[in-house]
């Protein structure tokens, strides 16, 4: 295990983007039945892909999105300002080189974007589910995911990688597909939520569901539950980021005097909540939030020895742990915990703790420590792989050609 510390937070993550992308639809062939054992009539995933599948098909790295996440991993669609939510990471010469890796992003189940959720209209009645969609968990988006996969033409991952939401969907990978991936990367994530953390979540929730014009999740064709939806995203976004980050953007600088009444927005960082709020609302479905924070919530593989018991399938796979040291929504000692478990079942684990003052958000910002360290453990990954599956591409692929 290994601690990096960091001298500067690297704005660039390497030497190139993708430049225009695009998502793409996948529908899931006949009915999908959930963990539950309540069926889909029809799932419909939205995915895009970065990179070429190597001739072997042995070089796909699948990554896994936080709770507003979407497929738009990296790039930019046509006519947009804004990149993809990991472009710092994805891209030529960033930490996954699509020079080398076949990188597929996929929306959730149970997401706004593209994907089935609450939102979509209901095979039996033309309406949107609402809250008669079923909840769905991280095992039933991994699920899909590993669908998605196949049909891809990928039957064994070399990674998945995710950060936050992201990290419990590739422990999932690993306790439910541990023989169609080679390595796991979570990223600031946890084993399960402890209480403080539900506690976030449910107040995310109350604040959805209090709001008058969310109609117990009927609000479909009408006006949506914006005020409500935005005030879950602005105690949200509090979590994301550390004392000492807040300190050094805002601290006490007050926005210029209106003649509101003495309770207008008078500090700089309730104008930025604010504005964190309204953007989200516009791009977010709040029954999509509710769903997905409780499958969040629910998500459960075990503490000391149960947690050891669940990873027990991972004794011949690499794991590169990674955590942040002024995250307190995912502090590094859930980390910890998830390496030793792993590391009991005699796996192959890696543990760095990067100091950083940017809070949970860190996995999103931090990209150039994060780069060395991911782009060493995929390429040792990879040589490892093709020397133990005697791959004809195992010279291209220590040669980093593709």
């Amino acid at each position: 295990m290994k601690k990096i510390d960091r001298e500067k937070r690297g704005s660039s993550a390497g030497p190139g983007g993708l430049g225009t992308v695009e998502t793409k639809s996948f529908r899931l062939p006949g009915p999908h039945r959930l963990r539950s054992g309540v069926t889909l009539a029809e799932v419909v995933v939205a995915y895009e892909t970065y990179g070429e599948l190597s001739p072997g098909k042995d070089n796909a790295v699948l990554v896994c999105h936080a709770l507003s996440g979407d497929a738009h991993a990296a790039g930019f669609h046509p006519g947009e300002s804004r990149p993809g939510w990991w472009d710092r990471m994805i891209g030529p010469g960033r930490a996954f080189d699509t020079d080398k890796y076949f990188v597929i992003s996929a929306n959730v189940l149970g997401g706004c974007r593209g994907s089935t959720g609450p939102a979509s209209p209901d095979p039996a009645t033309g309406k949107p589910y609402g809250l008669s969609f079923p909840l769905v968990t991280i095992a039933d988006m991994v699920d899909v995911q590993k669908k998605l996969v196949n049909f891809l033409g990928v039957e064994k991952l070399l990674a998945v990688a995710g950060g936050s939401m992201g990290g419990m969907q590739v422990l999932k990978w690993g306790v439910a597909y541990p023989d169609s991936v080679a390595a796991l990367i979570p990223i600031a994530t946890a084993a399960r939520h402890t209480a403080l953390q539900i506690a976030f979540n449910e107040v995310g929730r109350q604040a959805v569901m209090s709001d008058p014009d969310w109609r117990g999740g009927d609000y479909y064709g009408q006006k949506a539950p914006a005020r409500g939806l935005a005030l879950a995203r602005m105690v949200g976004h509090i979590t994301y980021l550390s004392e000492r980050s807040m300190e050094r953007k805002f601290g006490r600088l007050r926005r210029p005097k209106t003649n509101g009444s003495g309770f207008a927005e008078e500090f700089e960082v309730e104008g930025y909540l604010r504005f964190q709020g309204d953007r989200f609302v516009r791009r977010f479905d709040a029954n999509s939030y509710l769903y997905i924070t409780r499958a969040i919530d629910n998500f459960d593989i075990g503490s000391g020895p149960a947690l050891v018991k669940a990873l027990s399938r991972l004794s011949d796979r690499r794991l590169l742990v990674i955590a942040f040291s002024s995250d307190w929504l995912y502090p590094p000692v859930q980390s910890k915990e998830i390496a030793r478990a792993a590391k009991l079942n005699r796996a192959d684990v890696t543990y760095c703790e990067i100091t950083s003052d940017a809070g949970h958000d860190a996995f999103l910002l931090e990209a150039e420590e994060q780069r060395r360290v991911i782009s060493r453990f995929l390429e040792v990954t990879r040589k490892r792989t093709a020397r133990a599956g005697g791959s004809s591409g195992g010279e291209e692929a220590e040669g980093g050609k593709r």
